[in-house]
């Protein structure tokens, strides 16, 4: 039985995961641009599950879709695929392609098919896996949230508990690499529960890696609260990049907290403001659009927006309720016509990147190239 992967840019760092996992277990994942004869998976989001709908419902093969969105919405998923991948992908992917290809049905725990799903009796420990083998990708070192916000899907996919890969195991992958790029919800929250930091831990890792080492920016970030001067002291001694990225979201604290989004407005500033003093630039996510923002609240946004700009990078986007989320089945609200215009004439500017019109463009400019 020949396996396949749809290619899609977004999901490159899943099939570098998957492709591994499988490879462990005898499977070949053979990257095509089009379904094709036997089976071909899909990894989606929210987003990009709209593209690609039509092509799996018509797809002359059987099709196996997992990712955020097929994990959030399985029941809508499984109207157009064979077989949806419910949560993570590394020990159930390969454990249904090996069921299929004995002939049996597929119906395995953490795989919904047709009208039968029954939920995964297994948990992912990052160490049992690879975190990529033939085809590169940047090194989970951290998986799940503690955190609850209401936009995102984070936690309601990976759990509130944090999972970590080893300092070892890290730096076994980050030798294939010239630069350590890692991925994790919250860098800074490496080695910890999440909430109580271990810079300790941080430190020991930098001290193992023999390579230019790139964290808490792309495709990584950390939360504002999480950047302290001990955290700058480390990434500025250890660390090769001269950019820091982390998430306001709103610039009103009555919305942060109905977010649950754990930290205040006073954090982003200080955070802000630390960066400034150790010369690093800050990269600071905003959401407009919410549901529930006054025109006061997202006044206060705009004006946070319009004073990080004045010292670093702003990447703005247009709320979108992903399924599986609090605020799943809500509307964005309409934006503001200062909103629209100041968003534009700083991304003139070259001070603003993002999507604050329509959510289904995710970067006018990648974020890539904010690096370092």
């Amino acid at each position: 039985m020949q396996a396949n992967w749809r290619i899609i840019p977004a999901a490159r760092n899943s099939f570098a995961v998957l492709y591994a996992a499988c490879e462990r277990e005898g499977i070949v994942l053979n990257p095509v641009g089009a379904p094709s004869d036997d089976v071909t998976c899909y990894s989606v989001t929210s987003i990009s599950a709209v593209r690609f709908r039509d092509e799996i419902a018509r797809a002359g093969c059987i099709t196996i879709v997992g990712g955020p969105h097929a994990t959030a919405s399985p029941w809508e998923v499984a109207k157009i695929a064979d077989y949806v991948v419910v949560g993570e992908g590394e020990f159930t992917l390969p454990r249904l392609l090996k069921n299929l290809e004995d002939g049996g049905d597929g119906r395995i725990p953490g795989v919904m098919t047709g009208d039968w799903y029954q939920p995964a009796d297994t948990g992912v420990r990052l160490d049992a896996y690879p975190a990529f083998t033939e085809y590169k990708g940047y090194i989970e070192i951290s998986r799940g949230c503690p955190f609850a916000c209401g936009y995102c899907q984070t936690p309601q996919i990976f759990g509130h508990c944090m999972r970590h890969r080893s300092i070892d195991s890290i730096v076994r992958y980050a030798r294939r690499h010239r630069q350590a790029r890692f991925v994790s919800p919250n860098a800074l929250a490496y080695g910890s529960d999440g909430i109580h930091l271990r810079l300790d831990k941080i430190e020991r890792l930098f001290r193992s890696c023999n390579q230019e080492i790139f964290f808490g920016t792309f495709p990584c970030e950390v939360r504002p609260e999480s950047v302290s001067p001990a955290a700058l002291d480390l990434i500025t001694r250890y660390c090769a990049n001269t950019k820091l990225h982390f998430g306001a979201q709103s610039g009103s604290d009555a919305v942060l907290a109905r977010l649950n989004r754990g930290h205040t407005t006073e954090d982003v500033i200080q955070a802000v403001e630390l960066c400034r003093e150790y010369t690093i630039t800050p990269i600071v996510d905003f959401i407009v659009g919410f549901p529930f923002e006054s025109d006061e609240d997202q006044q206060k946004t705009l004006d946070m927006i319009r004073w990080v700009a004045r010292f670093g990078k702003v990447h703005v986007h247009r709320f979108i309720p992903l399924p599986g989320t609090p605020l799943a089945g809500t509307n964005a609200r309409p934006l503001l016509t200062e909103t629209e215009k100041c968003c534009g004439e700083l991304a003139l500017r070259g001070n603003l990147t993002g999507s604050w019109n329509d959510p289904a463009v995710r970067f006018l400019r990648h974020p890539s190239n904010d690096i370092p």
